[in-house]
C-alpha cells in the first residue's frame, strides 16, 4: 500500500484469489470515493472462440479453479440450448450435489479462512473479545483454522463420489451428469453429509440447522446468538460491538439468476429485488458498459449475446479490466444477500432494510449453510440409481443460448453462438464482475466502490481495517472477475 496527500492505493490483497487494487480518495478519517481496478487481464472468452462446441466444457470452467463447478454448469447450460436432451431427474439431483459442495465449501472457507481473521490483528488488541478471537481465528495458526480444514476435506470427498474430481469435472454435461451412483454411493454420500451438518451444529452454530434457519429477524438471532460461544456466535458478537451493520452499505437492486434449479423451479428463486419488491428477470436487458475499462466501445451496447468487446489500453478513462454490467442501465448486487432477498427469506429482508451491509452479506452465507444442507439430504434421498442420469442427445451445430445459474459469490452467465460445430462467439459475466465493476458512462460506481464510500478511517492506518471488512464482506475473486 502506498499513501501520498488524500489518495491511498490498496493492493494486492492477501487471502483474495486473484490481484486486485482498491484507490481511496480519502477525507481526515473517511473514505470519500473509491476506484476498484482489476488489473489482470486473462482472455477466456476470445480464447473459446473457433473451438469446437463441447470444448466449452473443458475451457470455460478453468477460469477458476475455486467455482469451476459453477463455472461447468453455466457452460452445460447454455451448451444444452443447442440440444433437445431433457435433464432426467437423478441427473439434476447430481448436478445440484455437486454444485451446493462447491458452493458451501466457498461459504464455509471463506468465513473461517478469508473474513474472520481480519479480526485477530493488532489493530483490535484493546478490545475486549481480541484475545478468544484471535486464538481461535487468527490466520495459519488459529484452532478453528485447524478444525475447519478437516471438515471442509471430509465434506469435498462428497465431490469424488458424483463428479469424480476437482476442480474441472467433467461429469456435468447439458444433458445431465455422466456419473450415475450405485445404492451404496449413496450411503456414503448421506453419511458424509450429515458428518458435515454435526460439525456445523456443533462448531458453528451451536444449534440444530433447522433453528437457524428458522430465524425471521435481526432481533431474533441477536437473542439468539446471547450467551453463545460457537464460531457464528462469535462473529454476531463482534459484529455488533464494531457495528459492521453500518458498514459497506449499498442501496442497489439485488439480482439472481436462480439457485439449484429443479423440475418445479429453484431451490433459491429467480429474480430482482429492488426497494423490498421482487421483480421478474429480464434477462435482455442485460449489457456491459466499458466506458472506464481497458476495451473499445461499440456503437451500442445490445448485450453478452451479441457484443464482444475487444482490449483497448488507450481508453484514457479505463482503470480495471473489469467490464460494468448494468441491468436495464442499473447497478444491482449478487450473492448469498442478494439471493435471500429475491428468495423472501425473512431475516435477510430484516437485515437489510436499510440497505446491504457487511453482517448482512455474512450472516447471508451462513444461512445458506443452514438452509441448503436439509436440501441436500432430501436430493440425495430422492435419487433413484436405477434412473438415467443424462440424456446423451446430440447438440445442434448452430445455434445460440445462455446458461445461467448461482455461484457462492452471486449471478454467473455464458453466453454463447455456435456454428457448423464450433464457438463463434462467447461471453460471461461472473459474480465479481457486477460487485466490483468500475464507473459507467454516467460516472455511477459500481457496488463494491458504492459500499466504500464512507468507510472510516482509523489514526495513522495505512491499511485501513475497515476497507478491509467491506472488500472481504463481497469474496472478491479477480480471476473469474476478468477471465
Amino acid at each position: 500500500m502506498s499513501g501520498e496527500g488524500t489518495r491511498l492505493i490498496m493492493g494486492p490483497f492477501n487471502r483474495v484469489e486473484g490481484d486486485l487494487e482498491v484507490r481511496l480518495d480519502t477525507s481526515l478519517d473517511t473514505v470519500v470515493s473509491a476506484e476498484v481496478s482489476s488489473p489482470l487481464y486473462r482472455g477466456f472468452e476470445r480464447m473459446l472462440v473457433g473451438k469446437p462446441v463441447h470444448d466449452a466444457l473443458v475451457y470455460a470452467p478453468r477460469i477458476c479453479g475455486i467455482c469451476s463447478v459453477s463455472q461447468s454448469v453455466a457452460a452445460a447450460r447454455a451448451l444444452a440450448k443447442l440440444s433437445p436432451a431433457a435433464l432426467p431427474e437423478a441427473g439434476a439431483h447430481a448436478v445440484n450435489l455437486v454444485h451446493a459442495v462447491e458452493n458451501l465449501a466457498d461459504h464455509f472457507t471463506h468465513f473461517h479462512l478469508f473474513f474472520m481473521p481480519d479480526f485477530a490483528r493488532e489493530v483490535y488488541a484493546a478490545e475486549p473479545w481480541y484475545e478468544g478471537i484471535a486464538a481461535r481465528f487468527r490466520a495459519i495458526t488459529g484452532s478453528a483454522v485447524r478444525e475447519a480444514l478437516q471438515a471442509r476435506a471430509s465434506w469435498m470427498e462428497i465431490m469424488g463420489l458424483l463428479a469424480g474430481k476437482w476442480p474441472h469435472t467433467l461429469s456435468i454435461q447439458p444433458g445431465g451428469s455422466t456419473r450415475a451412483i450405485s445404492r451404496p454411493e449413496k450411503v456414503q454420500v448421506l453419511t458424509l453429509i450429515r458428518r458435515f451438518r454435526q460439525y456445523l451444529e456443533a462448531t458453528l452454530f451451536g444449534d440444530s440447522l433447522e433453528a437457524v434457519g428458522e430465524l425471521a429477524s435481526a432481533e431474533a438471532l441477536h437473542a439468539w446468538s446471547e450467551g453463545r460461544s460457537s464460531d457464528f456466535a462469535q462473529f454476531l458478537q463482534v459484529a455488533r460491538a464494531l457495528e459492521l451493520d453500518r458498514l459497506g452499505r449499498t442501496r442497489n437492486a439485488h439480482m439472481s439468476f436462480g439457485a439449484y434449479e429443479l423440475g418445479t423451479g429453484h431451490l433459491f428463486a429467480q429474480g430482482v429485488w429492488v426497494a423490498g419488491a421482487v421483480q421478474p428477470l429480464e434477462t435482455a436487458s442485460i449489457a456491459e458498459d466499458v466506458s472506464h475499462a481497458w476495451y473499445a466501445q461499440g456503437p451500442g451496447a445490445k448485450g453478452p449475446l451479441r457484443d464482444a468487446p475487444v482490449p483497448d489500453v488507450q481508453n484514457e478513462d479505463a482503470y480495471s479490466w473489469c467490464k460494468a454490467p448494468r441491468l436495464g442501465g442499473q447497478v444491482v448486487e449478487v450473492g448469498a444477500l442478494s439471493r435471500l432477498l429475491v428468495e423472501g427469506h425473512p431475516l435477510a429482508l430484516d437485515m437489510a432494510r436499510k440497505g446491504g451491509n457487511v453482517t448482512a452479506r455474512i450472516v447471508a452465507r451462513m444461512l445458506e449453510l443452514a438452509l441448503v444442507v436439509p436440501a441436500m439430504e432430501t436430493w440425495i434421498s430422492a435419487i433413484d440409481p436405477e434412473a438415467p442420469f443424462i440424456d446423451h442427445s446430440a447438440l445442434a451445430p448452430a445455434g445460440e443460448g445462455a446458461g445461467l445459474t448461482e455461484a457462492a459469490r452471486g449471478s454467473l452467465g455464458h453466453w454463447l453462438r455456435a456454428d457448423a460445430g464450433r464457438i463463434d462467439h462467447y461471453q460471461i459475466i461472473a459474480p465479481t464482475t457486477w460487485n466490483f465493476s468500475p464507473r459507467d458512462k454516467r460516472g455511477v460506481p459500481g457496488p463494491l466502490e458504492q459500499a466504500l464510500e464512507g468507510t472510516p478511517i482509523r489514526p495513522g492506518e495505512e491499511e485501513p481495517v475497515a476497507v478491509q471488512h467491506v472488500v472481504r464482506s463481497f469474496d472478491p475473486c479477480m480471476v473469474c472477475t476478468v477471465h
